[in-house]
């Protein structure tokens, strides 16, 4: 059971839209705290898209990240430095943009398999899919953008790794906390 499902019980399909939407604009606005890098920021995005995941579960999770790269296709300033266009679906980052949908399915996924409650179990749930986001991330910057592997690491994957082990434990953190407080609420 994830989080969402607890708090809110049975879910209506409007109020999937409605954490589709709320979910896609926090991730919009997670996305705005950045470090510019080349040729990929470091933002708070992949705390977004883990958030969602804990707590959404895989269906929920991977709509919402697509519902954001749709919004940000479609010219909402919702990317990385409030950047639009559907040019960074194919742009130096558009290996991580689509591997949000996968990080945010799988995340969801292990949430749905049991790693749901607790600090290590929701921490794992992060980790294992923020580890596995480099895997499109590195792969499109050396067959699309042409770099070779050593560089496309180096630029894409080596600066994320303690940001992201940091973004995971505040994930797991805060998700663990929303399970605390909805059992004190319960009581």
């Amino acid at each position: 059971m994830t989080l969402a499902q607890a708090a809110l019980g049975q879910r209506s399909l409007t109020t999937q839209a409605l954490l589709v939407l709320t979910g896609s604009a926090a991730l919009g606005l997670l996305s705005q705290v950045e470090v510019p890098m080349l040729p990929v920021p470091m933002s708070l995005q992949t705390l977004g898209v883990t958030l969602i995941g804990l707590t959404l579960g895989a269906r929920l999770a991977a709509l919402t990240v697509l519902a954001y790269l749709a919004q940000g296709a479609a010219g909402l300033p919702v990317f990385s430095g409030g950047d639009a266009g559907a040019h960074h679906l194919v742009g130096p980052t558009a290996g991580f943009l689509w591997g949000f949908v996968a990080m945010a399915w799988a995340t969801g996924w292990l949430v749905e398999r049991g790693l749901d409650r607790g600090f290590l179990r929701l921490f794992a749930a992060a980790a294992v899919p923020a580890a596995l986001l480099y895997v499109p991330g590195v792969a499109w910057l050396t067959l699309f953008v042409g770099m070779d592997l050593s560089t496309a690491i180096a630029a894409g994957a080596a600066p994320f790794l303690l940001g992201d082990a940091i973004k995971c434990a505040i994930a797991a953190v805060t998700v663990s906390g929303g399970w605390k407080a909805l059992g004190a609420r319960r009581r």
